[in-house]
């Protein structure tokens, strides 16, 4: 099959920037290489050519400003058999005019047919445009089904995943000397860390671990809290929140430490710092990729009961869910809890291991991608035997032994 992925107009592919959309598409385009040709549309970036060929795919990359048109033409001059689109439904349409006889499918990472970013009008055609519709998380799903009722019948949960090759999980020799070289790098040997990875922004929660930090360090002088982010992926400018959580760490001096964004490539072991590491987010997360991050890396998590989070972290198997999200208690009771526990906290991190190795590495996320792709292809004369299918969603496969919490 020719196929041809095509990345929001944000940050480029690969993922030189950072992106959950961008680090996916890294993972699983060497396996959907393999006897297909493959085209990675993106948008320029400064550190990469406009075009080249690489591992065997065609990366094209557009500036911004003109990024759908770009594109729309260069699909009008070349077929595809499959054109995936990720997270921009109005684009989409737009595409399928200017290349009408390829078969078109749509992945959403966000709530991309929330009211306040697409019409009725243009949600409706969109969802006509595409063969299939591709959520990273049920509570994705239900939110589009829930306004577009025609969706259901087209669209089916694909979960993420991560490249398993890239995380040495704590306990093995490798993920320790990792875990002491950063240690030592940052100042905080022999130290209890917790650990926040993601963009600095309100939504995300991080001022509630450092509201938390007051009362932790009562129980636990000897923690830490590790805040890895920039506000932005690839910026580490000042903005008004990033100067409200400055300030609120102050009185805890060495307790709370801010790394600024890290590059994709060393996410892997930034996770090996840490004893926990917390999900703090306050909005509804479509389903944050941290979560297997942190489960390859062999970390125990916790996460707040928000949005798609709960589909891949299950209580007292591999994670601990807060339910009172925006309440520094529950932050401070249940870290608390982690770090005076480590038996527990270390059988949710082989748990958690265990489970993305089953469930969640790329190979299997483009396994599934590559059935979709093969379905939609086909003539569109097996149709309404596609769409029954489509009522199986392969779920994650969770054990059965959860610990007493």
């Amino acid at each position: 099959m020719k196929l041809a992925l095509i990345c929001t107009e944000k940050l480029p592919s690969p993922a030189v920037k950072g992106g959950a959309i961008q680090i996916m598409i890294d993972g699983i385009a060497p396996f959907l290489a393999k006897g297909n040709e493959l085209t990675i549309f993106s948008v320029t970036d400064e550190m990469l050519p406009d075009r080249e060929v690489n591992n065997n795919i065609r990366y094209i990359r557009f500036p911004a400003e003109t990024y759908p048109d770009d594109i729309a033409e260069e699909l009008s001059r070349h077929h595809f058999d499959v054109i995936h689109v990720f997270n921009r439904p109005k684009h989409l349409i737009k595409y399928k005019e200017a290349a009408p006889d390829s078969r078109f499918v749509l992945s959403l990472h966000n709530d991309m047919f929330n009211p306040g970013k697409i019409s009725d009008q243009l949600g409706e055609k969109a969802i006509r445009s595409a063969e299939r519709l591709m959520t990273v998380s049920q509570y994705i799903k239900d939110t589009i089904d829930g306004r577009f009722p025609d969706a259901a019948g087209k669209t089916q949960v694909i979960y993420s995943g991560v490249d398993l090759d890239r995380y040495s999980s704590t306990g093995t020799s490798e993920g320790e000397a990792i875990r002491h070289r950063l240690r030592q790098m940052y100042g905080i040997e022999n130290k209890k860390v917790i650990l926040f990875v993601g963009r600095l922004s309100r939504a995300k929660g991080p001022h509630l671990l450092i509201k938390a930090m007051k009362y932790i360090i009562k129980d636990h002088p000897d923690a830490v809290l590790v805040i890895a982010g920039g506000k932005w992926f690839s910026d580490n400018g000042m903005n008004q929140y990033v100067r409200y959580l400055h300030r609120l760490a102050e009185p805890l001096a060495d307790h709370v430490l801010f790394t600024g964004y890290v590059p994709s490539e060393q996410i892997p072991d930034i996770y090996l710092m840490a004893d926990v590491f917390v999900c703090s987010s306050q909005w509804q997360e479509p389903l944050a990729r941290v979560h297997y991050e942190a489960m390859a890396a062999g970390i125990p998590i916790i996460t707040t009961n928000r949005g798609g989070n709960p589909e891949v972290i299950k209580h007292g198997y591999n994670g601990l869910i807060i339910n009172n999200f925006n309440r520094v208690s529950a932050f401070v009771h249940t870290i608390s809890y982690v770090l005076s526990n480590s038996y527990t906290a270390s059988i949710l991190a082989l748990n958690g291991r265990k489970f993305v190795e089953k469930n969640h590495q790329f190979q299997h996320v483009a396994a599934r991608l590559l059935r979709v792709y093969r379905e939609v292809h086909q003539d569109g004369s097996n149709r309404a035997e596609k769409m029954v299918r489509l009522e199986s969603i392969e779920e994650p496969v969770f054990q059965t032994r959860f610990i007493k919490i």
